[in-house]
């Protein structure tokens, strides 16, 4: 199916980031945007208020006329994480519509555009986003589609007047192998998603087939250390492009970028922590390689204020520090937790964390209990099972067992906010990726007035 020919869209899972993303950008296009998801969010609220007709109920009933018959011009797009079961999915492959999966769909967006692709298992929602900021604050200008709302422009959708786009890959269910990159990103290949791999082995074959489908005389950042060949980069100064003289100024990272060829003195990064200044080091990479100047380059890096549930400073008081993170791998809570102790290493630290996914709890549990003790005081929510059945034996409690530090416990989340308040905590730490974001404005409320 061609772009220019997609007139409608119906997205069955609509209250995805990713999914969002799509439907915003077609609605731009003038295209008749409809969609089903099982929750009302925040986001579903913004796309209603944008004009798309958005149902909350899976019935064959709540699929509007403009969807009921198969037309040339029509796109069914949906994501993995609806059941198989769902009426509305079966009634669209009963009537023999072409349903495409989100990644697909990116695939015919990106297809004749000069893309950029971010790759990784974490670190590719924030490199994509100082990537598309860069090229947007700069007047270069792309469109761009990524996996969380930048705080700069209040969302997940970049529209560009160019030829450029910039893409956050998935390896989830293999997604990315979809596109076909001139300049690909990649951030990290930890083991995850062993649902759908089996093992990190096959996880690591799908990033090297990723790596493959580089355009001639692409460009390939690799993270030093990677086993994959590319333009190595890091934060330690040994790999081809580097970050150099890192420090804390006034709540902002510091730190010199060189790559042998060009040297970027004193950039300014708000996004605390070692992991973001190299994630900023293979974003300037990736803006040099499009002939960006470097002068541009550290004005934007400065003027870059994260993306949502990113390291996001909710509340910053005198008696109070509240951060809120999507960390939900152990690397990831490894590099939240180092990012907090170097900004705050005289405060004790509470955290809040949701496991998500009883597959992953149960893969990394040693490896989530390890990092969760270094924590001062821990408070485990229950697992969030997203797409998931239970597993038995998997549990939160499982995971408490795990954990060597004292302070710790179980608590229901919708008394997470009455505990918060009474333990008036200095410097508090949410993280997850289910929906532990709902706690974020009580949380707000109750720190802020404490």
């Amino acid at each position: 199916m061609e772009l220019s020919n997609i007139k409608r869209v119906y997205f069955v899972g609509i209250g995805g980031i990713g999914m969002s993303a799509l439907a915003r950008y077609f609605a731009k296009r003038g295209c008749v945007i409809c969609g089903y998801d099982k929750t009302r969010t925040v986001l579903t609220a913004q796309l209603e208020q944008e004009g798309i007709l958005i149902s909350f109920l899976d019935e064959e009933e709540t699929i509007s006329a403009a969807f009921r018959e198969k037309y040339d011009d029509t796109l069914i797009v949906y994501t993995p994480a609806i059941p198989k079961d769902s009426k509305i999915l079966n009634f669209f492959q009963s009537k023999g519509f072409d349903l495409k999966k989100r990644s697909q769909v990116l695939g015919i967006i990106s297809e004749g555009m000069y893309c950029v692709a971010v790759a990784g298992t974490h670190g590719k929602t924030t490199t994509s986003s100082m990537i598309a900021h860069i090229l947007t604050d700069t007047g270069f200008g792309c469109t761009a589609f990524l996996g969380g709302i930048t705080s700069n422009y209040n969302s997940n959708v970049l529209y560009g007047k160019n030829n450029v786009v910039v893409v956050e890959a998935d390896e989830y269910d293999r997604s990315f192998l979809t596109l076909h990159p001139d300049v690909a990103v990649i951030t990290s290949m930890d083991a995850d998603h062993l649902d759908i791999y089996g093992d990190e082995s096959h996880l690591h074959e799908s990033f090297n087939l990723f790596a493959d489908q580089l355009k001639e005389n692409g460009h390939l950042f690799i993270k030093d250390g990677l086993p994959i060949a590319g333009i190595t980069y890091s934060a330690t100064g040994n790999s081809a492009i580097n970050a150099q003289n890192i420090r804390v100024e006034d709540g902002c990272f510091v730190f010199d970028f060189e790559d042998g060829f060009t040297t970027i003195k004193d950039l300014k990064l708000a996004m605390p922590g070692k992991h973001n200044v190299e994630n900023a080091t293979a974003a300037i990479g990736s803006a040099l390689s499009l002939g960006i100047s470097p002068k541009s380059i550290k004005k934007a890096i400065a003027s870059f204020k994260g993306v949502k549930r990113r390291f996001e400073a909710i509340v910053k008081a005198e008696k109070h520090i509240y951060i809120d993170d999507y960390a939900h791998h152990p690397e990831e809570l490894r590099a939240c937790f180092d990012a907090v102790r170097q900004l705050y290493p005289e405060k004790k630290l509470t955290v809040v964390f949701q496991p998500h996914l009883f597959t992953r709890t149960r893969d990394f549990a040693d490896d989530f209990a390890k990092v969760l003790s270094t924590a001062d005081e821990v408070i485990l929510l229950d697992i969030y099972p997203a797409r998931e059945l239970p597993i038995d034996g998997v549990t939160s409690q499982m995971l408490l067992d795990k954990m060597t530090n004292e302070n710790k416990q179980i608590c229901a989340k919708e008394d997470v906010v009455e505990l918060i308040k009474n333990k008036n905590p200095e410097l508090t730490l949410t993280v997850g990726a289910g929906d532990i974001d709902t706690l974020i404005e009580p949380l707000k409320n109750t720190l802020t007035h404490a």
